[in-house]
């Protein structure tokens, strides 16, 4: 069976409500992908780091229980779990700050195996950090080498603004390896101050990769690929919970469309069908309206016991 391998950090993430804690999780934006893709009966490994205390404990613990290999996440002796603080506004949509203890980043694995079609996600500032990136850019190397799918999450926060200058040739390695790039106007507004899909697409994008994947919140999705293929997808209204995780889940969505559409490491270097792309975006558009209904950073068990049995 092929398999989705995520590469990223583990957070705890506490939500608040009113400036009350209603929720605290084992997170981080890879991390709440592979756990959503888990639940729909994907298989899935990720490959991280955690610290050696109650929290690491805890998020090693909700893998395995979802069912998703930690024979990859390293735990140091000397550190301690990172935390993301998500506050809530009135419309429910979080603003965030990142706590993290660690003496210094380090990442020592084992490459996992990696078979063509398989599909690898990554993303973050994780996927930039100067400090690791020899380990996680050996990692896409290896992956694209052996025919795997990348998938890049750019989710670039506004806390890392300061460090652009500094991660860009890592970003540009990224745009690169990925076939298939995803990112919210947010992201695009703190790399380029420049939110407009077309622009950020035309001017910085489609050199390295042409398949682009721009959100907008309750605007519509906008796709991008080659051939000058331009499509965009209404967001439907919903009751939102919490927008956590949400972005995470469409990209959980996404990949696993492509996993029970059968799109193959041949279907994206031969270019993707309107068919095969109005697919995928209606299945991440589905995983991240489920993720909104809850407090949870990733779907519902419920949901993915629904999705598994349509993966039969």
């Amino acid at each position: 069976m092929r398999k989705v391998i995520g590469i990223g950090e583990t957070v705890l993430d506490i939500i608040f409500k009113q400036g009350k804690p209603v929720s605290a999780l084992p997170g981080g934006s890879t991390f709440n992908a592979i756990i959503s893709l888990a639940r729909s009966g994907v298989n899935t490994t990720f490959i991280s780091e955690t610290g050696n205390d109650r929290v690491g404990d805890q998020v090693i613990s909700f893998m395995k229980k979802n069912g998703v290999s930690s024979d990859n996440v390293s735990v140091f002796p000397d550190s301690r779990t990172p935390l993301a603080l998500a506050f809530l506004d009135e419309n429910n949509n979080a603003d965030y700050i990142f706590y993290k203890d660690h003496p210094h980043d380090q990442l020592e694995f084992s490459f996992p195996e990696v078979n063509r079609d398989d599909i690898v996600l990554f993303g973050s500032f994780f996927a930039v950090n100067p400090v690791v990136r020899p380990q996680v850019a050996g990692f896409l190397e290896y992956a694209k080498e052996h025919g795997a799918i990348l998938y890049y999450d750019v989710n670039y926060r506004p806390s890392h603004r300061t460090d652009i200058m500094k991660i860009t040739p890592n970003l540009l390695d990224n745009l690169e390896f990925a076939d298939i790039v995803r990112g919210s106007h947010e992201d695009f507004d703190v790399l380029y101050k420049m939110p407009d899909p077309d622009k950020v697409y035309t001017s910085e994008i489609s050199f390295y990769c042409k398949k682009f994947i721009c959100t907008l919140g309750a605007q519509p999705i906008q796709l991008r690929a080659e051939g000058g293929f331009k499509k965009s997808y209404p967001v439907s209204d919903t009751d939102t919970v919490s927008t956590v995780g949400a972005g995470d889940n469409f990209n959980a969505g996404l990949i696993y469309g492509m996993i029970r559409n059968h799109i193959t490491r041949d279907d994206i270097d031969h270019g993707l069908t309107e068919e095969q792309w109005d697919s995928i975006v209606t299945a991440g558009q589905l995983f991240s309206t489920e993720c909104c209904k809850d407090i949870y950073n990733y779907i519902s068990p419920e949901f993915g016991a629904n999705m598994k049995a349509l993966l039969k």
